[in-house]
Protein backbone atom coordinates (compact mmCIF):
# COMPACT_ATOMS: atom_id res chain seq x y z
CA UNK A 1 0.00 0.00 0.00
CA UNK A 2 0.82 3.43 -0.77
CA UNK A 3 1.92 5.92 1.92
CA UNK A 4 1.27 9.70 1.95
CA UNK A 5 4.91 10.50 1.41
CA UNK A 6 4.36 8.65 -2.54
CA UNK A 7 1.41 11.19 -2.66
CA UNK A 8 3.72 14.50 -2.32
CA UNK A 9 6.68 13.27 -4.24
CA UNK A 10 4.43 12.56 -7.14
CA UNK A 11 2.58 15.71 -7.46
CA UNK A 12 6.23 17.53 -6.60
CA UNK A 13 7.68 16.04 -9.25
CA UNK A 14 4.43 17.04 -11.74
CA UNK A 15 4.83 20.21 -10.60
CA UNK A 16 8.91 20.40 -11.15
CA UNK A 17 8.74 17.75 -14.09
CA UNK A 18 11.83 16.65 -12.69
CA UNK A 19 12.27 14.10 -10.13
CA UNK A 20 16.01 15.82 -9.52
CA UNK A 21 14.28 19.32 -8.89
CA UNK A 22 11.99 17.64 -7.29
CA UNK A 23 14.32 16.17 -4.83
CA UNK A 24 15.97 19.50 -4.32
CA UNK A 25 12.46 21.09 -3.55
CA UNK A 26 12.25 18.63 -1.05
CA UNK A 27 15.94 18.16 0.22
CA UNK A 28 15.89 14.60 -0.03
CA UNK A 29 17.83 12.01 -2.30
CA UNK A 30 16.52 12.16 -6.53
CA UNK A 31 16.90 7.94 -6.08
CA UNK A 32 14.45 7.90 -3.47
CA UNK A 33 11.76 10.09 -5.34
CA UNK A 34 12.78 7.89 -8.48
CA UNK A 35 12.34 4.83 -6.32
CA UNK A 36 8.95 5.88 -4.47
CA UNK A 37 7.05 6.85 -7.51
CA UNK A 38 8.40 3.79 -9.21
CA UNK A 39 6.91 1.73 -6.53
CA UNK A 40 4.00 3.14 -6.67
CA UNK A 41 3.45 2.54 -10.39
CA UNK A 42 3.83 -1.13 -9.62
CA UNK A 43 1.50 -0.58 -6.81
CA UNK A 44 -1.27 0.70 -8.95
CA UNK A 45 0.01 -0.66 -12.60
CA UNK A 46 -0.09 2.29 -14.07
CA UNK A 47 2.74 4.17 -15.26
CA UNK A 48 2.45 8.46 -14.27
CA UNK A 49 5.61 9.69 -15.57
CA UNK A 50 7.13 9.61 -19.10
CA UNK A 51 10.58 9.60 -18.59
CA UNK A 52 13.22 11.56 -20.58
CA UNK A 53 16.90 13.28 -20.72
CA UNK A 54 15.03 16.68 -19.77
CA UNK A 55 12.66 14.91 -17.23
CA UNK A 56 9.42 13.99 -16.83
CA UNK A 57 5.98 14.61 -18.13
CA UNK A 58 2.96 13.22 -16.81
CA UNK A 59 1.28 10.42 -18.55
CA UNK A 60 -2.60 10.67 -19.36
CA UNK A 61 -3.43 8.13 -16.30
CA UNK A 62 -0.64 10.66 -14.18
CA UNK A 63 -2.46 13.69 -14.61
CA UNK A 64 -5.90 12.08 -13.31
CA UNK A 65 -3.95 10.58 -9.87
CA UNK A 66 -2.03 13.70 -9.71
CA UNK A 67 -5.41 15.59 -9.82
CA UNK A 68 -6.97 13.41 -7.17
CA UNK A 69 -3.40 13.46 -4.60
CA UNK A 70 -3.48 17.26 -4.68
CA UNK A 71 -6.70 16.71 -3.32
CA UNK A 72 -6.08 14.11 -0.77
CA UNK A 73 -3.42 15.95 0.35
CA UNK A 74 -5.51 19.15 0.95
CA UNK A 75 -7.76 17.10 2.86
CA UNK A 76 -5.25 15.80 4.93
CA UNK A 77 -3.96 19.03 5.31
CA UNK A 78 -6.97 20.71 6.46
CA UNK A 79 -7.50 17.69 9.04
CA UNK A 80 -4.22 18.13 10.68
CA UNK A 81 -4.77 21.93 11.29
CA UNK A 82 -8.36 20.95 12.68
CA UNK A 83 -7.55 18.79 14.50
CA UNK A 84 -4.62 20.53 15.79
CA UNK A 85 -6.93 23.45 16.75
CA UNK A 86 -9.37 20.85 19.07
CA UNK A 87 -6.09 19.72 20.78
CA UNK A 88 -5.10 23.03 21.34
CA UNK A 89 -8.95 23.39 23.22
CA UNK A 90 -9.16 26.82 20.40
CA UNK A 91 -12.22 25.05 18.76
CA UNK A 92 -14.56 21.98 20.00
CA UNK A 93 -17.75 21.65 21.84
CA UNK A 94 -18.11 21.81 25.81
CA UNK A 95 -21.00 20.36 27.40
CA UNK A 96 -22.49 21.94 30.78
CA UNK A 97 -25.01 21.20 32.84
CA UNK A 98 -26.38 24.06 34.69
CA UNK A 99 -28.35 24.41 38.01
CA UNK A 100 -27.69 28.25 38.44
CA UNK A 101 -29.08 30.99 36.51
CA UNK A 102 -26.84 32.27 33.48
CA UNK A 103 -28.72 36.12 34.56
CA UNK A 104 -25.84 37.19 36.65
CA UNK A 105 -23.45 36.13 39.06
CA UNK A 106 -19.83 33.95 38.83
CA UNK A 107 -21.51 31.40 36.49
CA UNK A 108 -22.66 34.08 33.85
CA UNK A 109 -19.75 36.32 34.16
CA UNK A 110 -17.13 32.86 33.51
CA UNK A 111 -19.37 32.46 30.76
CA UNK A 112 -19.19 35.54 28.85
CA UNK A 113 -15.52 35.77 29.36
CA UNK A 114 -14.72 32.16 27.79
CA UNK A 115 -17.13 33.14 25.03
CA UNK A 116 -15.00 36.34 24.51
CA UNK A 117 -12.17 34.65 24.21
CA UNK A 118 -12.89 31.18 22.82
CA UNK A 119 -15.52 32.37 20.11
CA UNK A 120 -14.67 29.10 17.59
CA UNK A 121 -15.88 26.79 20.75
CA UNK A 122 -19.56 25.78 20.89
CA UNK A 123 -21.17 25.28 24.51
CA UNK A 124 -23.95 23.66 24.97
CA UNK A 125 -25.95 23.76 27.67
CA UNK A 126 -28.26 21.20 29.29
CA UNK A 127 -30.55 22.09 32.30
CA UNK A 128 -32.06 19.08 34.65
CA UNK A 129 -31.46 18.12 38.39
CA UNK A 130 -27.85 17.70 40.20
CA UNK A 131 -28.09 14.02 40.27
CA UNK A 132 -28.65 13.88 36.86
CA UNK A 133 -26.20 15.74 35.73
CA UNK A 134 -23.45 13.86 38.21
CA UNK A 135 -24.41 10.68 36.20
CA UNK A 136 -24.12 12.59 33.00
CA UNK A 137 -20.77 13.69 33.80
CA UNK A 138 -19.53 9.71 35.32
CA UNK A 139 -21.04 8.77 31.94
CA UNK A 140 -18.92 10.93 29.95
CA UNK A 141 -22.11 13.01 28.49
CA UNK A 142 -21.20 16.18 29.99
CA UNK A 143 -17.88 17.73 30.08
CA UNK A 144 -19.02 19.75 33.56
CA UNK A 145 -21.75 20.20 35.59
CA UNK A 146 -22.24 23.31 38.18
CA UNK A 147 -24.07 22.18 41.18
CA UNK A 148 -25.32 22.49 45.07
CA UNK A 149 -23.92 20.88 47.80
CA UNK A 150 -20.32 20.00 49.43
CA UNK A 151 -21.10 16.01 49.82
CA UNK A 152 -18.48 13.52 48.47
CA UNK A 153 -18.82 12.48 44.62
CA UNK A 154 -17.63 8.85 43.42
CA UNK A 155 -15.43 9.16 40.20
CA UNK A 156 -15.64 12.71 39.88
CA UNK A 157 -13.39 15.66 40.48
CA UNK A 158 -15.06 18.68 42.23
CA UNK A 159 -13.83 22.03 42.71
CA UNK A 160 -16.41 24.80 44.88
CA UNK A 161 -16.05 27.85 42.74
CA UNK A 162 -18.24 30.58 44.10
CA UNK A 163 -21.07 30.53 46.61
CA UNK A 164 -24.86 32.48 46.80
CA UNK A 165 -26.68 34.36 48.81
CA UNK A 166 -29.97 32.73 49.54
CA UNK A 167 -33.16 35.29 48.97
CA UNK A 168 -36.96 35.09 50.31
CA UNK A 169 -38.89 35.97 47.48
CA UNK A 170 -42.04 37.59 48.87
CA UNK A 171 -45.52 39.71 47.27
CA UNK A 172 -44.65 43.75 47.25
CA UNK A 173 -47.20 44.40 49.78
CA UNK A 174 -46.02 41.66 52.35
CA UNK A 175 -45.19 42.86 55.99
CA UNK A 176 -41.85 41.37 55.65
CA UNK A 177 -41.08 43.36 52.14
CA UNK A 178 -39.85 46.28 54.94
CA UNK A 179 -37.26 44.42 56.30
CA UNK A 180 -33.68 44.44 55.00
CA UNK A 181 -32.77 41.42 56.17
CA UNK A 182 -35.17 38.07 57.01
CA UNK A 183 -34.05 36.00 59.54
CA UNK A 184 -35.57 31.97 59.99
CA UNK A 185 -37.57 33.61 63.19
CA UNK A 186 -39.38 35.63 60.71
CA UNK A 187 -40.53 32.27 58.70
CA UNK A 188 -41.67 30.33 61.22
CA UNK A 189 -45.75 31.25 60.82
CA UNK A 190 -45.69 31.76 56.68
CA UNK A 191 -46.71 29.81 54.10
CA UNK A 192 -44.41 28.68 50.60
CA UNK A 193 -44.90 27.34 47.47
CA UNK A 194 -42.26 25.87 45.66
CA UNK A 195 -42.09 24.08 41.90
CA UNK A 196 -42.33 20.83 41.49
CA UNK A 197 -39.35 21.11 38.80
CA UNK A 198 -35.87 22.06 39.77
CA UNK A 199 -34.81 22.87 42.00
CA UNK A 200 -38.12 23.27 43.86
CA UNK A 201 -37.57 19.87 45.46
CA UNK A 202 -34.41 21.22 46.76
CA UNK A 203 -35.58 24.38 48.37
CA UNK A 204 -38.77 21.98 49.75
CA UNK A 205 -36.06 19.90 51.88
CA UNK A 206 -33.78 23.50 52.60
CA UNK A 207 -37.36 24.74 54.13
CA UNK A 208 -37.81 22.30 55.96
CA UNK A 209 -34.66 21.26 57.70
CA UNK A 210 -34.38 24.91 58.55
CA UNK A 211 -37.90 25.10 60.03
CA UNK A 212 -38.12 21.72 61.77
CA UNK A 213 -35.03 22.81 63.65
CA UNK A 214 -37.05 25.91 65.05
CA UNK A 215 -39.92 23.02 65.95
CA UNK A 216 -42.06 24.58 63.00
CA UNK A 217 -43.79 22.34 60.83
CA UNK A 218 -43.81 24.65 57.57
CA UNK A 219 -46.93 24.51 55.25
CA UNK A 220 -44.90 24.00 51.26
CA UNK A 221 -47.24 24.11 48.46
CA UNK A 222 -45.98 22.12 45.81
CA UNK A 223 -47.31 23.31 42.28
CA UNK A 224 -46.50 22.49 38.75
CA UNK A 225 -45.04 25.49 37.39
CA UNK A 226 -41.30 27.01 35.90
CA UNK A 227 -40.11 30.12 37.67
CA UNK A 228 -41.73 32.82 35.66
CA UNK A 229 -45.00 31.29 36.96
CA UNK A 230 -44.13 30.53 40.31
CA UNK A 231 -43.11 34.14 40.48
CA UNK A 232 -46.29 34.99 39.30
CA UNK A 233 -48.01 32.70 41.93
CA UNK A 234 -45.93 34.66 45.05
CA UNK A 235 -46.84 38.56 43.88
CA UNK A 236 -50.72 36.78 44.27
CA UNK A 237 -49.86 36.28 47.93
CA UNK A 238 -50.29 32.20 47.49
CA UNK A 239 -47.16 31.87 49.89
CA UNK A 240 -43.44 32.88 49.57
CA UNK A 241 -40.20 31.11 48.12
CA UNK A 242 -36.39 31.52 48.28
CA UNK A 243 -34.69 32.24 45.29
CA UNK A 244 -30.15 32.11 44.58
CA UNK A 245 -28.33 35.20 44.59
CA UNK A 246 -28.16 34.96 40.72
CA UNK A 247 -31.87 34.54 39.66
CA UNK A 248 -32.68 38.32 41.14
CA UNK A 249 -31.29 39.98 38.22
CA UNK A 250 -34.55 39.16 36.76
CA UNK A 251 -37.29 41.27 37.85
CA UNK A 252 -41.16 40.27 38.43
CA UNK A 253 -44.17 42.61 39.06
CA UNK A 254 -45.45 42.63 42.36
CA UNK A 255 -42.32 40.73 44.31
CA UNK A 256 -39.55 41.65 46.14
CA UNK A 257 -36.23 39.74 47.24
CA UNK A 258 -35.06 39.97 50.71
CA UNK A 259 -31.91 38.34 51.29
CA UNK A 260 -32.00 35.42 54.50
CA UNK A 261 -29.64 36.38 56.86
CA UNK A 262 -26.62 33.97 57.28
CA UNK A 263 -27.46 31.42 54.27
CA UNK A 264 -25.42 30.54 51.84
CA UNK A 265 -25.35 28.02 49.09
CA UNK A 266 -22.24 26.49 47.75
CA UNK A 267 -21.95 25.67 44.10
CA UNK A 268 -19.25 24.18 42.62
CA UNK A 269 -17.62 22.22 39.02
CA UNK A 270 -18.12 18.45 39.36
CA UNK A 271 -16.16 16.61 36.34
CA UNK A 272 -14.34 13.13 35.55
CA UNK A 273 -10.60 12.84 36.24
CA UNK A 274 -10.68 11.10 32.92
CA UNK A 275 -12.10 14.29 30.94
CA UNK A 276 -9.57 15.26 27.61
CA UNK A 277 -11.99 17.41 26.22
CA UNK A 278 -8.71 20.05 25.87
CA UNK A 279 -11.62 23.15 24.88
CA UNK A 280 -12.90 22.09 28.53
CA UNK A 281 -9.56 21.83 30.11
CA UNK A 282 -8.97 25.35 29.09
CA UNK A 283 -12.65 26.14 30.28
CA UNK A 284 -11.65 25.21 33.66
CA UNK A 285 -8.57 27.28 34.02
CA UNK A 286 -10.29 30.11 32.97
CA UNK A 287 -13.01 29.60 35.95
CA UNK A 288 -10.28 28.89 38.68
CA UNK A 289 -8.06 32.34 37.58
CA UNK A 290 -11.44 33.97 37.71
CA UNK A 291 -12.70 32.73 41.13
CA UNK A 292 -9.94 33.33 42.86
CA UNK A 293 -10.26 37.12 41.61
CA UNK A 294 -13.80 37.05 42.51
CA UNK A 295 -12.71 35.59 45.87
CA UNK A 296 -10.06 38.88 46.47
CA UNK A 297 -13.15 41.75 45.29
CA UNK A 298 -16.76 40.21 46.21
CA UNK A 299 -17.41 38.81 49.35
CA UNK A 300 -20.30 36.65 48.16
CA UNK A 301 -18.01 34.25 45.97
CA UNK A 302 -15.60 32.35 47.48
CA UNK A 303 -13.36 29.36 45.98
CA UNK A 304 -12.73 26.35 47.89
CA UNK A 305 -9.29 24.24 47.35
CA UNK A 306 -9.88 20.86 44.90
CA UNK A 307 -11.27 17.47 46.82
CA UNK A 308 -10.65 14.33 44.46
CA UNK A 309 -13.56 11.27 45.59
CA UNK A 310 -12.22 7.54 45.19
Amino acid sequence: MFELRHLRYTVAAADQGSFRRAALAMNIQESAISRRIRDLEDEIGAALFIRHTGGVTLTQAGEVFVRHARHALKQVKHAAVDVGAIGRGETGVIRIGIFSSLASGYLAQLLKAFTASHSDVRIEFIEGAPSGHIAAVQQHQLDVAFVTGLHPIERCDFEQFWTERIYVVLPALHPLSRSRLIRWSDLQVQRFVVSEADPGPEIHDFLFKHLANLGVHPEIERVQVGRDNLMQIVSLGRGLTLTSEATIAMRFPGIVYKRLEHETLPFRAVWSPRNDNPAFRRFLSLARRMSKQDAATTPSYRTRSRASAT
